[in-house]
């Protein structure tokens, strides 16, 4: 599956199947997690058949059932992190997908006390992704029209609508999809509303505006 069919076929999904992840997709998505860590500046961790972290009463709330497969999103603290976190995780939720699995960002309903990661000193954990076999793939989001979320004077490119197609994909915060993309020349400005982890649903957006556009069409201003 290339990475634009997963964009498109990839979709929140809470309930999860009791089947383990093979060792050989997982020796995959740690492979690339390393790989988004050493990129990024980051500290990713994959935690496999680890079920506490979505146990109690905050998996209960966010509707979380059978997840024991995720992502820990840890990062140093700055500016920059939100962002970062949500540029490479995606990229990580869309490997997964690549690698027939579901997946859900979350950020708030787990147990962050039981997520096993190790988080050093100046450290953050952001959010987690869950990952695993879903009972469904989930459905697609609905989305605001395309004009409502970005600016461009005069025709559109066909580059610029291709990157906005797959950026309307975009996993968002509640879905509000709180973002705006300017086109200036061949520049492109990415600009978030505000609100709670805004900038790791601009960071999201990003990677995804990228693999529609293709990088080689323009630069972030």
């Amino acid at each position: 599956m290339e990475v634009l069919e997963a964009i498109r076929r990839r979709h929140a999904v809470r309930q999860y199947t009791d089947r383990p992840i093979p060792a050989e997709v997982l020796a995959e998505l740690r492979e690339e997690t390393a790989a988004c860590s050493r990129e990024g500046g980051l500290h990713i961790e994959l935690a496999a058949d680890e079920p506490e972290a979505f146990q109690g009463i905050m998996a209960h709330y966010g509707k979380f059932r059978g997840v024991r497969n995720y992502l820990a999103l840890v990062g140093p603290k700055g500016p920059e992190l939100d962002e970062k976190i949500g540029y490479y995780g995606e990229r990580l939720v869309l490997k997964a997908a690549q690698l027939g699995l579901d997946s859900c960002w979350v950020a708030l309903t787990f147990r962050r006390g039981k997520c096993r990661c190790t988080v050093a000193p100046g450290e953050k954990l952001v959010c987690v992704i869950a990952l695993g076999y879903g009972t469904t793939h989930g459905v697609p989001h609905k989305s605001k029209p395309m004009e409502a979320l970005c600016r461009v004077d005069g025709d559109m490119p066909a580059w610029f609508r291709a990157g906005m197609e797959a950026a309307l994909l975009a996993p968002t915060a509640v879905n509000q999809q709180k973002f705006r993309l300017t086109l200036d020349g061949n520049s492109v400005r990415a600009d978030a509303a505000g609100g709670p982890y805004s900038r790791v649903d601009l960071g999201i957006v990003k990677y995804h505006f990228e693999i529609g556009a293709g990088r080689d069409h323009f630069t972030w201003k």
